[in-house]
């Protein structure tokens, strides 16, 4: 079983840019250099999306993942669940937003992730830290 990895930033940019770039799935690949392909399987009433596969390529961490988002707490979070992959057995995450000031926010971003081969958990943890520190990078840079 793995930890849960947690690391937070702080962007230079309002909540609803921030929000506007991570809440729009479909459009990972074009900006988090871990997904190479987002496709969007499912979205809700609002045109949220419920359900996407990706394809996942963060370093030791490469796989075909279908993850379920939870809306529930939206806008202050996005949470996801792996539904299905070919080798991770879960992969769980959320990111929580705050509004520092009209111009700043706060973005922490917690994963979770297990895989079927005999990895060591110090490995898993490192992979975690490290795609949860490129995401949120990545994230600056786009809204920045």
């Amino acid at each position: 079983m793995s930890e849960k990895s947690v690391s937070t930033v702080v962007i230079d940019a309002p909540l609803a840019e921030v929000q506007a770039a991570l809440f729009e799935i479909g459009s990972y690949p074009e900006w988090l250099s871990s997904i190479k392909k987002a496709d969007v399987i499912e979205r809700d009433g609002e045109n949220r999306v419920l359900k996407a596969k990706l394809a996942i390529d963060a370093g030791v961490m490469k796989d075909r993942v279908t993850l379920d988002y939870d809306w529930s707490a939206a806008p202050a979070a996005l949470s996801f669940t792996m539904d299905e992959a070919d080798l991770l057995t879960r992969m769980d995450g959320t990111y929580l937003l705050k509004a520092i000031d009209a111009d700043t926010t706060q973005v922490t971003y917690e994963l979770t992730v297990a895989v079927s081969l005999p990895v060591p958990s110090m490995m898993i943890t490192k992979a975690q830290k490290q795609t949860i520190d490129a995401a949120l990078k990545e994230l600056a840079e786009r809204v920045a």
